[in-house]
């Protein structure tokens, strides 16, 4: 039998299928103990509306696999952070016309600093410019803004930093 982690390595992300949701860094864990197989999930953000149905495809896919005593928990604390995105994640976006997020904003203790101008430039998934523009900042999931390249005209997504 296939181990319990190999298959819920394999379930997709439901708003971005190209990735997995461990390349996404959503699949914190996986422990199977007599009989019983615990996944534990890490949604984007705490309103993800595909958290439903990432937990339905996973124990669908255990199931699927044989396993039938599933429980998926999720867990909020620690936070999501892009940082968690896998290399592979990461082309993966690229390669599907979306600019993959940069370094999570980290925030020192004391005073926040007031930034006027933008705190880094975007680069285009498709000619690599970073001269690009935010046309809105919400694009077809809350995790993305939509944006469009000065260089090749090209409208394209970005997947935010968080």
């Amino acid at each position: 039998m296939v181990s319990a982690r190999t298959i819920a390595e394999t379930v997709t992300d439901p708003e971005l299928p190209m990735l997995t949701l461990a390349e996404l860094g959503v699949l914190r864990d996986v422990t199977e103990e007599t009989g019983r197989v615990e996944v534990t999930i890490t949604p984007t953000y705490t309103g993800c509306p595909a958290l439903d149905t990432m937990r339905a495809d996973l124990r669908h896919r255990l199931a699927d696999a044989g396993y039938t005593d599933v429980r998926v928990r999720t867990v909020l604390d620690p936070p999501w952070t892009t940082d968690w995105i896998s290399d592979a994640g990461r082309r993966k976006l690229h390669e599907a016309g979306i600019a993959p997020p940069g370094p999570a904003p980290r925030r020192a203790p004391g005073p926040i600093p007031l930034t006027l101008g933008p705190t880094r430039r975007v680069r285009c998934p498709h000619c690599g410019s970073t001269e690009t523009v935010e046309l809105s900042r919400f694009g077809a999931t809350a995790c993305k803004s939509l944006r469009r390249c000065d260089a090749c005209r090209e409208p394209f997504e970005h997947f935010k930093e968080i």
